[in-house]
């Protein structure tokens, strides 16, 4: 997997004026960086986040189980997807799920590497991209601006508040976190969104969970304004120096 991610670049949206934060954001089961390309157009629109440089990177191909092992761009195996709780959080690909969370944390230190610092970083994610945006950003070694996760879930929840025991993995521990869900997603269940939010907040994170009634697995325009009003205070303009 890790030699797939080398090859596929990701879709970056460079800073519209100077570049001092970043947002890394990734799609769901099934897309590329470039569904979600159309989104960034819309929070950019207003000119309030020109300072910030968007990053789409692209899942790699691999077999999905839950889709007869047909071959798609994924950032982890899902093994059964019938709209219930149960079957997302069984048998979960772990393996998957870890060399994922390395990829975004390597995505994540370039960014530092280049000069931007961690506090001006945002991981988000659609979905199957927003459970690894959560799982991702709050392991991560660097305090970042903030999570975002739409339309998903925590993976690795049985362990996870083991797994943020480990030396290093506690920087994100007051890290605010978005997710926004809609109440009718017969994909991912509102229900799993709002006990992965009840969970992080049960551990003390910082979680917002913002619910759209009547909203499909899919991102409404209330939502992405509300995102971008969230994106603007976690990011606000520096200014030229």
């Amino acid at each position: 997997m890790a030699s797939i991610y080398r090859k596929s670049n990701p879709l970056v949206f460079p800073a519209a004026g100077r570049h001092t934060a970043t947002v890394i954001f990734a799609h769901g089961l099934g897309d590329t960086g470039h569904g979600w390309a159309s989104a960034v157009e819309n929070w950019r629109r207003r000119q309030r986040l020109d300072e910030v440089k968007f990053i789409l990177p692209h899942a790699p191909t691999i077999p999905i189980t839950a889709n007869w092992g047909a071959v798609m761009p994924g950032w982890f195996d899902i093994k059964a997807l019938d709209g219930t709780v149960e079957a997302i959080r069984a048998n979960e690909d772990e393996p998957g799920v870890r060399q994922s969370a390395q990829y975004f944390h390597e995505l994540i230190q370039a960014e530092i590497d280049a000069g931007i610092p961690s506090d001006r970083i945002i991981l988000g994610g659609f979905s199957q991209g927003g459970a690894m945006s959560l799982f991702a950003g709050l392991t991560s070694p660097h305090r970042l601006a903030g999570v975002l996760g739409l339309s998903c879930w925590l993976v690795l929840s049985g362990r996870f508040a083991d797994e943020i025991k480990l030396p290093g993995k506690d920087a994100n521990a007051r890290t605010p976190v978005l997710m926004a869900h809609g109440t009718a997603d017969p994909v991912v269940p509102m229900e799993l969104g709002r006990m992965s939010a009840d969970m992080l907040k049960g551990l003390g994170y910082d979680v917002e969970l913002k619910l759209y009634p009547g909203l499909p697995h899919s991102a409404a325009l209330e939502e992405l304004d509300d995102i971008e009003a969230w994106l603007t205070r976690r990011l606000p303009k520096q200014g030229s120096q």
